[in-house]
């Protein structure tokens, strides 16, 4: 979990943010394995190392073929709904979709799910909102923050599919209702609808640079190059994303020698609904030789009074022993792969920016083991070596 500030102050496109999160440290293959699973056809992300007005900056270039596709926002929604995508990243692209469509219908008049799309239909603007969704929810994570600077959308006019239209076009003055901008550097167009939709919606909050002790930097940048100005998106990130964290959290133990041990599967999954991160038994003996167990729950500070009300509800005990530890956890993501065709979930840590772990979900390796009569062990092997393209560059 990292927060983020965005330095929208030159504009925003959806390409621009892709070459910030990847500059910032996020693993391409975090966005290409959503992007794949969200695309119809292929598409690849292509990194190449740029400068704007004197700035190194990263572009990802999205590379597809030839199409006319003008996709509606029923037929985008489908897509989303029907890939194998984290829950955060599907939430995070629906959102920006939906404000899409919605700033379409405005300005053109129609009803939501007539929208055609266009450009944003088209497979790279695919790309950009689901790799920028899943680029965020990877720096993110379930707390951490983003805030975007005001957002600058340049001036003049533009001509589009429509004739000669004034800047901001309209559908990027929809979208930003409410939000902070200006006209920016330069003329033309500095921020594109698929960038304001992002930006406006994934925002936890707008304003400048909030305190931070800033680690990574992203400078991303689209394909054009004014001349008047660096033409990028700063990306800033609190923390570190490739290095362990760490954390006090507490263990409590208790020994229990007096309990129906066919009690003790209930009790773990009951700590573990209660917020444990972990929870354990150590089969001991106790005094006078009498066989027993040692339970350890491994929980963060505000779930101790649920963890503790658990272990005086459904075991025997009636003291706890609790102590503070300091944990060091890796970062980790999770990606979902295909095993004779069915989706595994992959559990991956890097150290030092390699992959030093791919653990699939076990239940899911049991799932295709039964409906294929394979050997689970099969299963498992063949989800580790297909998580590899996902997140080894």
């Amino acid at each position: 979990m990292s927060d983020v500030w965005v330095d929208a102050s030159a504009g925003a496109s959806g390409d621009m943010l892709l070459g910030a999160l990847v500059g910032a440290g996020v693993p391409l293959a975090v966005l290409q394995s959503a992007v794949d699973a969200v695309s119809p056809e292929p598409v690849g992300l292509r990194v190449e190392a740029v400068t704007r007005a004197g700035l190194a900056a990263t572009r990802v270039h999205v590379e597809v073929a030839d199409s006319i596709a003008h996709r509606t926002w029923v037929e985008v929604r489908a897509l989303l709904e029907g890939a194998p995508l984290e829950p955060a990243v599907r939430e995070r692209a629906r959102t920006v979709f939906a404000a899409l469509a919605e700033a379409e219908a405005h300005v053109h008049g129609t009803a939501v799910d007539d929208v055609a799309f266009h450009e944003v239909g088209a497979l790279d603007s695919l790309a950009d909102v689901v790799g920028c969704s899943a680029g965020l929810a990877h720096l993110l994570g379930d707390e951490g923050r983003l805030t975007v600077s005001p957002i600058a959308v340049g001036s003049g006019r533009i001509a589009s599919a429509h004739g000669s239209l004034p800047v901001p076009v309209p559908a990027v003055t929809r979208l930003l209702r409410g939000v902070a901008t200006s006209a920016g550097p330069g003329e033309g167009e500095l921020c594109t609808p698929t960038g304001a939709a992002l930006l406006a919606n994934l925002a936890d909050d707008v304003g400048p640079q909030p305190a931070m002790a800033v680690s990574d930097i992203g400078t991303g940048a689209g394909a054009l190059d004014p001349g008047t100005h660096a033409n990028v998106v700063r990306l800033l990130v609190a923390g570190t994303l490739d290095a362990e964290t760490t954390a006090t959290e507490l263990v409590l133990e208790t020994n229990v020698d007096d309990l129906d041990p066919r009690v003790w599967p209930h009790v773990l999954e009951a700590l573990l609904g209660a917020g444990a991160a972990d929870a354990w038994l150590t089969p001991i003996v106790m005094k006078k030789g009498r066989p027993a167990h040692t339970l350890g729950v491994l929980t963060r500070p505000e779930h101790v009074e649920a963890v503790r009300a658990v272990i005086w509800r459904e075991t025997s005990s009636i003291g706890v022993r609790e102590h503070a530890v300091t944990k060091r956890a890796l970062p980790r993501e999770e990606v979902t792969v295909e095993v004779a065709g069915h989706p595994v979930r992959v559990k991956v840590s890097r150290a030092g920016g390699r992959v030093v772990t791919a653990q699939p979900e076990h239940d899911d390796c049991a799932a295709v083991a039964s409906a294929t009569g394979w050997p689970i062990r099969h299963v498992i092997d063949a989800a580790r070596v297909s998580s590899r393209p996902r997140v080894e560059p």
